[in-house]
């Protein structure tokens, strides 16, 4: 290889330097890559398109903040990126397009499961009153503690979402981001009459579908599909 293009590779392996011009450049280009995968995928969803607050909040949380350092210069990239221990921060279509369907409240309180990063819950914590995450990998966990620590509406727990949160329930909305094979019934029980769940469910060799399952008043529920997603499993603490 010419001594030219071996410095090109090595400087195209250096790490990019987020300037806070870059950051919002990067930032408004991936909102826009949202809006235009919105637009794509419209027929498919049947929904209206992703609310403009929805978006704003998109153009408002510091994405490279909530990945490993050696993917700050993907952070703003339409796709999902590795957090390690098997986990993935969720395509940034993606995390809109659930918020959108959580469709929280200024007084709605929120369950989030699978804390990841810490992404989706700072997202959801400009629409909610309260945010409750919960992460079931330690490691993982403490991080999103600690980067989610300004966000005065976030609280953060370390164990078993498949079980909820029962001292913090009832919740208006339910937002998962792994996918377990079949609706946990301890969420449909954690959710108030009239709220929504929004869950990726499926096995991961299967197929799955991004679903929205809302409770009714009599406690029945009523399921819709919305797209084709891929989400890591749905993972439960080990019983002895």
């Amino acid at each position: 290889m010419h001594m030219k293009s071996i410095w090109a590779t090595l400087l195209a392996m250096l790490p990019v330097v987020m300037t806070e011009e870059n950051i919002g450049d990067a930032r408004r280009e991936m909102v826009e890559e949202i809006k235009m995968l919105d637009e794509a995928t419209r027929d498919e969803t049947g929904r209206e398109p992703i609310s403009e607050r929805v978006l704003q909040a998109m153009r408002t949380v510091p994405r490279h903040e909530f990945v490993p350092p050696n993917e700050v210069s993907s952070a703003y990239r339409n796709r999902p990126l590795s957090i390690g221990h098997g986990q993935t921060i969720s395509q940034p279509y993606i995390v809109a397009l659930m918020t959108d369907l959580a469709q929280a409240g200024a007084e709605d309180v929120v369950l989030e499961v699978g804390t990841g990063s810490g992404y989706q819950a700072a997202v959801l914590s400009h629409f909610a009153k309260h945010v409750y995450t919960i992460e079931i990998v330690e490691d993982l966990g403490r991080d999103a503690a600690r980067r989610l620590q300004h966000y005065g509406n976030v609280t953060t727990r370390i164990g078993d979402g498949y079980r909820g949160w029962p001292e913090a329930a009832p919740f208006d909305a339910i937002v998962v981001t792994a996918a377990p094979e079949h609706i946990p019934p301890a969420l449909i029980e954690q959710l108030k009459p009239g709220g929504r769940l929004v869950i990726p469910v499926g096995g991961q060799w299967l197929g799955q579908q991004l679903m929205v399952v809302t409770k009714n008043q009599d406690g029945t529920t009523t399921s819709k599909e919305i797209v084709p997603v891929r989400f890591v499993p749905l993972t439960r603490e080990k019983k002895n």
